[in-house]
Parts: structure tokens; sequence; C-alpha cells
């Protein structure tokens, strides 16, 4: 595989550790307003109802962690949102419409095919009726799977970055991590992975080719689009 060092020069790159939604889906943003407002629902309601309100908050928050599943966060998410909203596969049919990010795939691709170790870390909203990542299509991309529902914790609590580790069998200096939330980089960087804020997906997978030695476009594309 490719000899890439960190920024420090003193470690040799191995893993490749990426969120998922923002990372390997577009910014679900636009998806969500023009799905409230299908549901004739304020454009903003989404984003009210899950990062606002605080029942919202601590719904989503027991969602993330395992405490409560998909189908009790539809239950409840649906009520706050108002009374004609249907609950069933609630969150399916706000995400939907996301796109995936294919450049950014392509790149995981390449890096894979280069040698390098995939995680996937990912904040779960909630794995049935609707699995993200099936419908994603990115699932066997990666070696390791840590996904905050099933673990029960997550970002940013350091033990999940450093589970993600083991489970790779890498030391944090032979990481890189990739998220869209700037609050998740400080316990990966204090462990030593070298962290990269995703921002827009051209420039994030410019960056990563840069760090990692691979080039996107000459790994394998999806098999299947993401609608």
């Amino acid at each position: 595989m490719p000899q890439r060092t960190c920024s420090a020069g003193q470690h040799v790159l191995r893993g490749l550790i990426l969120d998922f939604a923002g990372v390997l889906t577009a910014d679900p943003r636009p998806a969500h307003r023009a799905w409230a407002e299908s549901e004739g629902l304020h454009a903003d309601a989404w984003g009210a109802a899950l990062g606002g309100d605080p029942e919202g908050r601590r719904l989503y928050s027991a969602l993330e962690v395992g405490l409560i599943g998909q189908a009790e966060w539809n239950a409840g998410t649906a009520t706050l949102l108002g009374a004609h909203v249907d609950p069933a596969n609630l969150m399916g049919r706000a995400w939907s419409a996301v796109p995936a990010a294919r450049q950014m795939a392509a790149l995981a691709r390449a890096a894979k095919e280069a040698g390098y170790q995939l995680a996937l870390l990912s904040n779960s909203f909630g794995l049935d009726p609707f699995n993200p990542y099936e419908h994603a299509d990115i699932w066997d991309l990666f070696d390791v799977h840590v996904i905050s529902e099933v673990v029960g914790m997550a970002k940013p609590d350091p033990a999940i970055y450093q589970l993600t580790l083991d489970r790779l069998g890498l030391s944090g200096e032979a990481c890189v991590f990739v998220d869209d939330h700037s609050v998740n980089l400080p316990p990966a960087k204090a462990l030593g992975i070298t962290p990269v804020l995703a921002t827009h997906e051209a420039d994030t997978v410019a960056a990563l080719e840069g760090l990692l030695g691979v080039t996107a476009a000459r790994a394998g594309q999806p098999k299947r689009p993401f609608t």
C-alpha cells in the first residue's frame, strides 16, 4: 500500500475512519427541508424537532445509543412534528431522498484497494425499519463497523474512538478520521488520529487523496444509485 505519513511525518497511515451522514451522504438538510414541505410542514420543521425541541433532543439522543428503537423514535417525533404526520417509517421517509456522496464512496474504495483498513464510525439514527447503511449500499466497503446504537455510546465520547481503533488493531497515529461535525474531531485528535473536517465533498476528497496517496477516480463505482 502507499507509504503515507501524517502531518508530523512520523507515522505511516494505515487506516481510514469515516462518519456516515454528511460524509458518505450529501448534506441532508436540503432533502429534509423538501420532505417537510411535502408533508405540509414548515421547511425547517425537521431540524427544529430534532435539535430545537428539548423532547426532540432527548428522543434523538436515546435513539443514538440504543435506549429506544427507530419505531419508538418515529412515534414520538411524529407527535412533535404535528398530529397529521404519519409515524410509519418516519425516519426512512425523511432520509430516502438524501443523495449519496459518490466521490467519497469512490475515495473509500480507492483506499481499500490500496490496502488501507476502513472503519465506519457512525452515530446511529436507527436500523429498523429503515437501515440507512443498506440503503446507501456502503456497508460492505468497511472492515470494521462501529454504530453507536449497537455499542451503546456515541461521538464525541472518547471511548467510541478507542473502540474503533481496537477493532481496527491500529494506533491512533496510523489513522485518519473524517466527520462533518467539528465537535467530533477533538477526541479523535487526542488519541493521535489525524482529523479531517468534511466540508464540500470535492474539497474533502481532494484533501484525503493528498493524505492517503490514492485517487478516487480510479476506484470502482457504486453498484446502484442512492435514491
